[in-house]
């Protein structure tokens, strides 16, 4: 895989210049899950804080200080040939300022992948990720980090599972795409309208 499919396939992160790990403490033993409230059903998801601790409390940072309330979920990726399958990507709510840039957290580090229901960090360049997160609709292997391709071989950080509601993320990539998208990688790709997030809690 070629630092220009990557490129090409990119999922939002926020570029930034400062590395941080999240100063949350994590939950007790047990993986936390959020409810995800969306005009369209609720999404499950459950944290693996243990194998992603970076990315997993980077997340609840975010939850727990609501910045995801009246965000949306804004882009669905769909796999060329394949509309049932690829990603919806979510954000928080726009006047929502990031947090400094976290660590990556590659797939060779934590043993997860990106299949059907995976909860993944976007980014741009490794580091830069901060809180725009995708869920994928089907196994979306090119997703993972492959070491020993050339180019930007890290893939993305995935950091937990869909428990409940994957025909709700199936619904939301399935809706129109004729948004007007902000890179000319992504036309096509942008929801319109948007899928609102009404809030996201710690279940």
């Amino acid at each position: 895989m070629s630092s220009g499919d990557i490129e090409r396939r990119s999922l939002l992160g926020a570029a930034g210049l400062v590395l941080a790990t999240p100063a949350v403490s994590l939950a007790a033993p047990g993986k936390p899950q959020v409810v995800i409230t969306t005009t369209h059903g609720v999404i499950v998801v459950e944290l693996e804080t243990q194998k992603a601790p970076i990315t997993s409390a980077n997340f609840l940072r975010y939850v727990d200080a609501g910045a995801y309330d009246d965000g949306v979920f804004f882009r669905a990726s769909r796999d060329p040939g394949a509309p049932k399958q690829g990603t919806i990507v979510g954000r928080p709510r726009a006047k929502v300022l990031p947090y400094p840039p976290i660590r990556h957290e590659s797939t060779t580090k934590t043993g997860l992948r990106h299949t059907t229901g995976t909860i993944s960090l976007g980014r741009f360049a490794p580091g830069t990720a901060t809180n725009n997160f995708f869920i994928c609709a089907s196994p979306e292997p090119y997703l993972d980090a492959h070491p020993g391709a050339p180019g930007d071989n890290l893939g993305y950080a995935a950091f937990g599972q869909v428990v409940k509601g994957m025909p709700v993320v199936r619904k939301i990539l399935s809706l129109p795409t004729n948004g007007k998208s902000e890179y000319a990688d992504q036309r096509g790709q942008w929801l319109s309208p948007p899928v609102t997030i009404r809030s996201m809690r710690r279940a």
